[in-house]
């Protein structure tokens, strides 16, 4: 134990794992035990450890500048040049790009940027957000309160009505659809209560719907087929903008350049961070449309400034990093690897199938999940999240290391650059570390007849 206040942990434990070194998609702890890193840490080192290019372009920015800020008009080669690539990139017209250093401090700039548009462009009432149940997207205050998650939401009293917050359903069928109703059903179920939500709530107090293209720390959720469409139809029916957090699915998580892109989504607004530089330098950025941008000149005008920036907001050698990891992407063709690797892990996920344990097997690319269940003919869950938890830690035994989210569904979600031997060797840990949880729950008694 040190003075170290670990973030997203049980202070209770006394147990860590201390990595001490990294090389590709292998991590090594103090004690020189390999395991492969099939989370790529927290979704984000999507080149892996230790790349020499990567290095090379932090180590010369370093050189060159090691930091500028960009308050006041100051302005940097690198900060321009990422801005430019990423608005090229993205599918939002005339695009402006507003950096950070994570995803949740991009999620609360959004907040207070479209606070800011509509003030500029006197509807001052369309402040409300809709986020969903079971929704990520963040630990700040705002981007805390758009989260769902109930250990990121409990205790720590944050002022979800005040920040205007609404809630909608999941779009998780196999949790939550209705004993008889057909995926169609379920989506035409859920949309309807989203209408009903913004007709109550009045479509002229709503700004926005946040959404992840698939979800992450929730459970790897891909939302049934038409449900974007849908959504979407009823979002600009109303004139409410779309707002993808992109910070775990873009940049090929999906094995396309955006979550959107898998997913059919046509955004207004878009958050990255994670792979945008694969976690080399903390970088994040909140894309807006050209107009929300012109319409906020003459306010920024008349107030002095646009009040809100970091410190280091668009550091140089963040953006260099990116710059860098977005030319290897390019060059390497990564997405395209990526969506031939998410391929090939989800055929040999499949073969669990039939395990005792699996419920559902689910996600996109290199983006996946297992549901553990209790009874895999019943649309049943565990009480708690002791099973993932032990599955989690026998993975880690076996050399693997997962995240158990949701509970009980462990996620996967490997570096980009995997090949299929290292696939391979995931089904292998993650086999023997099945059959561990398989005889726990029995010793347990937690199976249900």
């Amino acid at each position: 134990m040190s003075a170290m206040i670990y973030p997203t942990s049980n202070f209770a434990e006394q147990d860590k794992l201390c990595i001490a070194r990294a090389k590709g998609v292998y991590v090594y702890d103090s004690n020189n035990k390999q395991y492969l890193e099939g989370m790529s840490g927290l979704w984000c080192t999507a080149l892996g450890y230790g790349n020499e290019e990567l290095i090379a372009a932090i180590t010369n920015q370093l050189h060159t500048l090691s930091f500028s800020h960009l308050f006041g008009g100051k302005s940097h080669g690198p900060g321009v040049a990422l801005a430019d690539k990423l608005a090229a990139m993205v599918p939002i017209e005339d695009a402006r790009v507003f950096f950070g250093t994570s995803g949740s401090d991009a999620n609360d700039s959004h907040y207070k940027i479209l606070r800011y548009y509509f003030n500029a462009i006197h509807k001052p009432q369309k402040r409300k957000i809709i986020t969903r149940e079971r929704a990520y997207h963040g630990v700040t205050v705002a981007s805390g309160a758009l989260t769902s998650l109930p250990v990121n939401n409990r205790h720590f009293d944050l002022p979800i009505d005040a920040l205007n917050i609404l809630r909608t359903d999941s779009p998780h069928y196999f949790s939550s659809h209705l004993q008889g109703e057909s995926e169609t059903q379920f989506v035409d179920r859920i949309v309807a209560n989203l209408e009903s939500l913004i007709l109550h709530e009045n479509p002229d107090t709503i700004a926005a719907m946040i959404i992840e293209p698939i979800t992450g720390a929730s459970g790897v959720i891909v939302p049934p087929d038409g449900y974007y469409e849908k959504v979407q139809t009823i979002l600009r029916k109303y004139d409410i903008l779309i707002w993808a957090d992109e910070v775990i699915t873009g940049f090929g998580r999906t094995g396309n350049d955006f979550g959107c892109t898998t997913m059919g989504i046509k955004p207004d607004l878009m958050t990255f961070a994670k792979q945008l530089s694969s976690a080399y330098y903390p970088i994040s950025a909140a894309v807006i449309p050209g107009y929300m941008h012109d319409a906020m000149i003459e306010q920024s005008s008349a107030n002095g400034v646009f009040g809100h920036g970091y410190t280091y907001s668009g550091h140089p050698v963040g953006c260099a990093a990116a710059l860098k990891n977005l030319e290897i992407f390019e060059r390497e063709h990564i997405f395209e690897k990526a969506a031939e690797a998410g391929v090939y892990l989800r055929k040999q996920l499949e073969t669990f199938v039939d395990h005792a344990l699996v419920g559902e097997i689910r996600g996109k690319g290199l983006l996946m999940a297992i549901e553990l269940v209790p009874n895999k003919l019943k649309n049943t869950r565990f009480a708690d999240g002791k099973v993932g938890a032990f599955a989690q830690r026998a993975c880690q035994e076996h050399g693997l290391i997962v995240r158990a989210v949701a509970g009980n569904s462990i996620a996967l979600c490997p570096p980009l650059i995997i090949t299929h031997s290292q696939i391979d060797e995931i089904i292998q840990k993650l086999t023997k570390a099945l059959d561990d949880t398989l005889i726990y729950t029995q010793k347990e008694k937690l199976l249900f007849a």
